[in-house]
């Protein structure tokens, strides 16, 4: 098979969720800046930051603005593995051009307004790893030197990352994902329930959705065929459910990502490169990172505010659990910032210390819906704004995107807040808004019915609105 997503662009992300079909249309570009419909139609635009390369399967995506369908168009953009630099266009509907890099004030010089993510697929790193091992204990020549049989039992606490090691990967799987025409690629899940549900990343299981084959193995070596339950483009969270699954399934504790500090200690587990149940730690390294990823085929985008982590992940690493101290689900791998470079031949770049994860709260509430009704259900505000990082926050467009009459949906809660076109919102809650595409991020981290506080500018002065955010049912 070859690599999901292997050597393909990431598409733009937008600043905001699309809306509804009746949902805000294509604003006339405010000074060529592009804009999109925000917290609309639940799909977002992508995060700020920096440009980023991908999890464990996909490539890297760049800023568009929203049209009120889904999927975007395909954008051109960066090359996989190239750690998200260069401009895309597309996505959402309408042409982007990310903004040209500012002088590295205050930025370290990482000014782009969306952390661009690859999602880094593990098809065909199986093969490759294979080999790498094999010549690794084929080696000759050598001395070996076993231990004294009497220097006691080593004790493995449960606290180590040897005891959680031990009691977690029992409860993680190795997906592979294969399309009707032989395409597809390998990730990782994990057990989320008794009944057999596992919840790992959409992008691990795209090319199995319409009629492809899927497959998850336990480190027991026993493999299940399995189907897909529900998947959530924008989230970038699946669900796949084991056929004929055992009975004695242990689900991972989920922890909570809300209570997680800078600084923490992470144990990622994996099959990065198609090496199976690998373990690697490392640290939080932030917390609400806005991250935009794809799925690699150039058409569809995921956005979230992500845990970043410096514990290696590599293609393949998708869809695994990140792990805290105790062995509680914090995370799920999706996406890492690499080099342009790829790795061992295989036109995929491996980890440089920047991994991203998607907080398990919100994972846990997209997958209990995918269970619950096969759909995602996503937070909306109801308005179009620009992509444009010059304006200080998130700009409310001052015309309509995609063909709508006006960028505020009508009796939306954007509208009921009495947000106008023009508005500058500059904060969600305690959370500081720079632009458009950071909104989108925040926005996610909430669910339908959510009430959440928006500080915004309008002629000069600051203003603050209590709104209740709306929802959205589907990816379509």
């Amino acid at each position: 098979m070859s690599t999901e997503n292997e050597g393909t662009a990431v598409p733009p992300a937008p600043s905001a969720p699309p809306v509804p079909v009746d949902a805000p249309a294509a604003s006339a570009p405010r000074a060529q800046a592009p804009q999109g419909p925000y917290g609309q139609d639940a799909q977002g635009q992508a995060p700020h930051g920096q440009s980023a390369s991908g999890d464990a399967g996909h490539p890297g995506v760049s800023s568009s603005a929203p049209d009120p369908s889904w999927p975007p168009p395909p954008p051109p953009t960066a090359p996989y593995g190239d750690g998200g630099s260069g401009s895309g266009s597309g996505g959402w509907g309408s042409s982007y051009q990310q903004p040209a890099p500012k002088s590295g004030r205050g930025r370290g010089g990482l000014v782009a307004a969306i952390l661009v993510a690859a999602l880094v697929a593990g098809g065909m790193g199986g093969g490759i790893g294979y080999v790498l091992a094999k010549d690794n204990d084929e080696s000759t020549g050598s001395t070996t030197v076993s231990a004294s049989a009497n220097g006691g039992d080593v004790k493995r606490d449960p606290g180590t990352t040897a005891g959680v090691a031990a009691k977690a990967l029992p409860s993680t799987v190795t997906i592979e994902a294969e399309s009707t025409s032989g395409e597809g690629g390998t990730g990782t899940g994990f057990v989320f329930d008794k009944q057999g549900h596992i919840v790992t990343n959409n992008h691990v299981v795209a090319d199995a959705v319409d009629g492809g084959k899927l497959t998850a193995t336990f480190p027991s070596g026993k493999k299940y065929d399995a189907e897909v339950v529900g998947h959530a483009q924008g989230y970038d969270v699946a669900v796949i459910k084991l056929k004929d699954a055992p009975s004695d399934l242990k689900p991972l504790t989920l922890g909570d990502s809300d209570k997680v500090a800078v600084g923490d200690s992470t144990i990622a587990i994996g099959a990065p490169f198609g090496l199976s149940d690998t373990v690697t730690t490392g640290i939080i390294s932030a917390k609400n990172r806005p991250v935009a990823s794809s799925d690699g085929s150039g058409s569809q985008a995921s956005y979230m505010s992500a845990l970043q982590t410096d514990a290696s992940i590599n293609p393949g690493n998708s869809g695994g659990p990140l792990l805290d101290a105790r062995g509680n689900v914090i995370g799920i791998n999706s996406a890492i910032q690499s080099t342009g470079n790829g790795g061992f031949g295989t036109g995929q770049s491996g980890s440089i210390g920047l991994g991203f994860a998607i907080p398990i709260n919100q994972a846990k509430y997209v997958a209990q819906e995918l269970i619950k009704n096969g759909k995602p259900v996503y937070a909306k505000i109801g308005a179009s704004v620009s992509l444009d990082d010059t304006a200080g926050g998130a700009q409310i467009s001052k015309q309509g995107a995609g063909g709508a009459a006006t960028p505020v949906e009508p009796g939306g809660p954007a509208a009921k807040a009495g947000l106008k076109p023009g508005d500058v919102i500059t904060k969600l809650d305690d959370r500081v808004i720079d632009s458009g595409p950071t909104l989108i991020g925040e926005i996610w981290t909430h669910q339908p019915g959510d009430k959440v506080t928006i500080t915004y500018e309008r002629d000069g002065k600051q203003h603050t609105v209590d709104v209740t955010l709306g929802s959205r049912v589907g990816d379509n």
